[in-house]
């Protein structure tokens, strides 16, 4: 109880007396006891939160290494996104615009409009804020090249409606069964089996019987259709546009009339011996703006027989004359 007293021998009456210490020593201990527990404290949470961390720090460091793993996977979708915009490139590149015959798209192009001194000065500043910078601008690129590709397509769509509607019109297919020979072709006759002199053939005669269906080759309009007096006898001239014309001659009947629009693989007619010809047979002719062409050129004579009444069969239930 007091041994935190202490005492000292009085000799002048030979007594122990409690020694009483100034009250200034009394303040100045007191004080002494509060810096150095004040201290200690100070220690104590310092090396506290140096070994452990304070929990409020642990917690912000959990939330940095969520956001990171979040980043991580944003990062790989990121990648993910780089490589299917690379393949619709290729694509375009490689696969649609030549076909389309479209000039490709500039690198250059691709790649502009992001980037700049202070567009992310926003992202600056923090902790990761090279890999914020780093991430914004992938998305960017990402966005830009993604809506450079869209308007790509958009064209390329647009293009392909034209394409296949040129497509439609090209006189492409054989007018007669694929069964039947090809008779004279495009080239100078130095005898002509009716007249006896020397004549270029612009066309290609098939020899095919008398009264043998004969097909549009391409979707166009009539714009002649009943008798020629300079030798094809009954005929049908179909403009296909684009500055290509077809006739088909010596017809024995038509089944179209002038102002029709067709479709290829349509009935025009059947073959005959009309007009200045030695026996029946087809003349089929191809002209593109006003030059006669060479009609073997325009379409397969390599299809079988069964795949053109195929291809004719398919062509019919789609048709309805206008």
């Amino acid at each position: 109880m007091f041994r935190n007293r202490k005492y000292i021998l009085d000799l002048s009456d030979l007594q122990y007396k409690q020694i009483q210490l100034p009250f200034r020593m009394k303040l100045l201990r007191a004080f002494m006891w509060f810096v150095l527990s004040v201290l200690m404290t100070l220690v104590y949470v310092y090396l506290f939160r140096s070994v452990f961390g304070s929990p409020k720090e642990k917690l912000l460091a959990q939330q940095v290494e969520n956001m990171k793993l979040q980043y991580a996977l944003v990062g790989r979708q990121l990648d993910n996104s780089m490589s299917m915009l690379n393949s619709f490139r290729l694509s375009d590149d490689i696969r649609y615009r030549p076909v389309l015959d479209m000039d490709t798209i500039p690198e250059s192009f691709r790649k502009a409009g992001y980037g700049g001194v202070n567009r992310y000065s926003d992202l600056t500043g923090f902790i990761n804020s090279d890999m914020l910078v780093s991430y914004r601008s992938r998305i960017d690129m990402i966005s830009n090249m993604a809506k450079v590709q869209k308007e790509s397509f958009n064209a390329i769509d647009e293009r392909a409606g034209e394409w296949k509607m040129e497509m439609d019109h090209q006189p492409m297919i054989s007018p007669v069964d694929v069964k039947y020979r090809l008779g004279d072709g495009f080239r100078f006759r130095e005898v002509h089996p009716v007249l006896g002199t020397p004549r270029m053939h612009y066309g290609q005669d098939f020899e095919v019987p008398y009264g043998t269906e004969v097909y549009a080759t391409g979707n166009g309009t009539v714009i002649e259709s009943g008798w020629n007096s300079m030798g094809f006898g009954n005929y049908v001239v179909i403009d296909h546009g684009y500055g290509l014309r077809t006739t088909y001659g010596h017809l024995s009947r038509i089944n179209v009339s002038k102002g029709l629009s067709i479709r290829r693989g349509d009935l025009l007619g059947y073959s005959g011996n009309t007009g200045t010809s030695s026996g029946p047979h087809l003349h089929y002719q191809i002209d593109q703006f006003g030059e006669h062409k060479n009609p073997i050129n325009f379409f397969n004579n390599d299809m079988t027989v069964d795949e053109y009444n195929e291809m004719i069969q398919v062509l019919a239930s789609k048709t309805i004359f206008r």
